[in-house]
C-alpha cells in the first residue's frame, strides 16, 4: 500500500461558477486487479497496453487504486507531476524477490485486460483474495505457476545420443566390460 498526502488548493469550478477549496487529503493507494478492473470497466482499453493514458486517465487510475472511503473528488485535481511520480514509482516496483531468467521471461503479444488475469488466477487456483495483491506480486505467481506447469522441454537427437554414450561409458567402467 502506498499513502500520498495531497495539499489543499483553492479551484475554480466553472460549470457552478464558483470557488472551491480543498483541504490536504492522505490517500491509501493500492495498484491492484481490482484497481485495474475498475479503470478498465470505466475506460474500455487495456491498462496494461502499450497505448499511452492521458492526465485523465491517469488521475482516473488513481481514484481507482484509493481504498481511502469519502474522498472529495476534487482532491484528485491537487495531484501534482511529483505525486504522479511517487505513484509510478511504486506501480513498477516488483514487490517480491522472485526474479526470472531472460528464457522465461518472453514478450507477449497478447494484450492483457483483467479478465484474462483473472482467467489465469482461475487456471492455477489462485484465490480471488490475491486481486487485492499488488499487481506485480500477483503476476509474478502466476509467471511461477505457469513456469511449474510447464511441460518438461524434450531433448533433441544429439543430446539424446550423447548422454547415452556417457551413460554406457559409466556402466562399461563400473562393470569392467569393454562392450
Amino acid at each position: 500500500m502506498l499513502q500520498i498526502t495531497i495539499p489543499g488548493r483553492e479551484l475554480y469550478d466553472e460549470a457552478k461558477e464558483e470557488f472551491i477549496t480543498t483541504k490536504p487529503a492522505t490517500l491509501s493507494l493500492e495498484h491492484s486487479l481490482l484497481s485495474i478492473s475498475k479503470w478498465e470497466s470505466k475506460w474500455h482499453v487495456p491498462f496494461l497496453g502499450r497505448q499511452e493514458k492521458t492526465r485523465e486517465q491517469v488521475i482516473d487510475y488513481i481514484r481507482c487504486m484509493t481504498i481511502t472511503p469519502n474522498v472529495d473528488p476534487y482532491v484528485y485535481e491537487g495531484i501534482t507531476q511529483k505525486l504522479m511520480d511517487v505513484v509510478n514509482a511504486y506501480i513498477t516496483d516488483p514487490m517480491t524477490a522472485t526474479t526470472f531468467s531472460d528464457k522465461t521471461l518472453r514478450p507477449s503479444r497478447e494484450i492483457v485486460t483483467s479478465e484474462l488475469i483473472y482467467y489465469a488466477m482461475t487456471e492455477y487456483g489462485i484465490p480471488f483474495e490475491c486481486q487485492k495483491w499488488h499487481l506485480n506480486r500477483l503476476m509474478t505467481l502466476i509467471h511461477v505457476c505457469s513456469a511449474k506447469n510447464a511441460p518438461k522441454k524434450k531433448m533433441n537427437k544429439r543430446d539424446i545420443l550423447s548422454q547415452n554414450s556417457k551413460l554406457n561409458a559409466l556402466r562399461r567402467a563400473r562393470s569392467g566390460s569393454r562392450g
